[in-house]
């Protein structure tokens, strides 16, 4: 097995709505913000090559939106999603599956594109089977007006007209032998953290449960989350497992740190040491 780091570019967020209650002259230590309180975050995405299976680990925000929608999201960067997979090696039609850890509309908008001949939708990944799981997907198109502006219907309807849509069971076996998911609803309803063995580590692709290294300390949540305080508990429980274990926690929105390990303290669960992935 062999991970890559698909880096998709950077975008810009508000340095308050990502940090929740906790007041700027403390967030701003790890996330600097610019002059219009907005910090920059990375879509940091991955590849799993697994034998005759390459799994892609969400995809991305994508190119479909219009000029106006962009204009708020200050997009930047040298790499994308397309320059990334050919540097690894591979191509959109390679990819076997794409696993959705949830559907907002920055994790998932690489997935669909618009044809060049007539500007219809089509599948980014023509050859992949793409993954959710049943509970989000009725929360994802049945949105709530809180999540309604995440959750954009041509990101994700496609997927299913398509027929390239399965479902993950969370009672039944996983179909992928070689990770485990952990599923959390502070977030968003049953978001999917996979758990991949890895080189005799576990590494943990932590999407919105745990955003940046800055998000270590329980009270930084953010204020998207649609049940912060089930954030805490699931952040409590997960970071407690990471500290005892010694995952590997890697970074999908972290602008420096792609990965981390952390450990307990006097002061709860913190930072042990950041590094990146092929330094594993």
């Amino acid at each position: 097995m062999e991970l890559h780091v698909i880096d998709t570019g950077f975008f810009k967020l508000d340095g308050g709505a990502m940090f929740g209650v906790v007041p700027k002259t403390l967030w701003q230590r790890t996330n600097p913000a610019d002059e219009n309180n907005l910090c920059t975050w990375a879509m940091r995405c991955m590849l799993i090559e697994d034998g005759d299976r390459l799994i892609l680990i969400d995809n991305g925000i994508g190119d479909k939106q219009d000029a106006k929608f962009f204009s708020h999201y200050y997009l930047h960067g040298d790499t994308n999603l397309t320059s990334s997979l050919h540097k690894a090696g591979f191509s959109h039609e390679d990819i076997t599956d794409v696993f959705l850890t949830h559907l907002h509309f920055d994790h998932c908008g690489g997935g669909v594109k618009y044809k060049r001949t007539d500007g219809s939708l089509e599948l980014a990944f023509p050859n992949a089977t793409y993954w959710s799981n049943a509970d989000h997907w009725e929360w994802a198109t049945k949105p709530n007006a809180r999540e309604k502006a995440s959750f954009l219907k041509e990101n994700i309807l496609p997927m299913q007209e398509s027929g390239h849509l399965k479902f993950v069971d969370p009672s039944a076996a996983s179909p992928f032998s070689h990770f485990e998911i952990f599923y959390a609803d502070g977030h968003t309803d049953m978001m999917m953290i996979p758990i991949i063995p890895y080189k005799g580590k576990k590494v943990a692709f932590m999407a919105d449960l745990l955003p940046s290294a800055g998000h270590i300390p329980l009270p930084y949540v953010m204020g998207y989350d649609t049940r912060p305080l089930l954030t805490l508990e699931e952040k409590a429980a997960f970071l407690n497992m990471a500290a005892a274990e010694d995952l590997v926690l890697y970074f999908e929105h972290d602008p420096v740190n792609e990965c981390c390990t952390v450990q307990q303290t006097d002061k709860g669960v913190r930072l042990k040491d950041t590094f990146s992935l092929k330094e594993l």
